[in-house]
């Protein structure tokens, strides 16, 4: 794996952690109500989804941070393997975000295109 998509894939995973805690902890935070397209009535209705939306960014955050650590240790087909598979998956998920909410457009551009480069960048 390049050096460019080992830190391409550090970097998305900072960003991934990031968004673990304004999604797991800050998610009642006013700033983040236009990120999210949240409201305080809603907070109940949403705390289930947000809480374990922010789990999943961050064990996929592990996951890159593992990834990159395998390939740097001579294990390069398992760490690309768990890299290629977060590439995709956020990719993938990038277009489902801005398919299922078009007012998310930026948040699934943020999402997605560090994604597709580091996918390009891994195969």
């Amino acid at each position: 794996m390049s050096t460019a998509a080992q830190v391409l894939a550090l970097v998305i995973a900072g960003m991934l952690v990031v968004v673990f805690v304004m999604e797991a902890l800050l998610y009642r935070n006013p700033r983040l109500y236009p990120l999210f397209l949240t409201k305080p009535r809603d907070f109940d209705a949403i705390r289930l989804w947000t809480v374990n939306v922010g789990w999943y960014n961050l064990t996929t955050a592990v996951a890159l941070v593992a990834g990159v650590v395998l390939a740097a240790t001579d294990q390069v087909p398992q760490g690309e393997a768990l890299v290629t598979f977060t590439a995709a998956q956020h990719t993938f998920l990038a277009v489902v975000l801005v398919v299922s909410e078009r007012r998310l457009w930026f948040n699934a551009l943020l999402e997605g295109i560090p994604a597709a480069v580091l996918l390009i960048l891994v195969l």
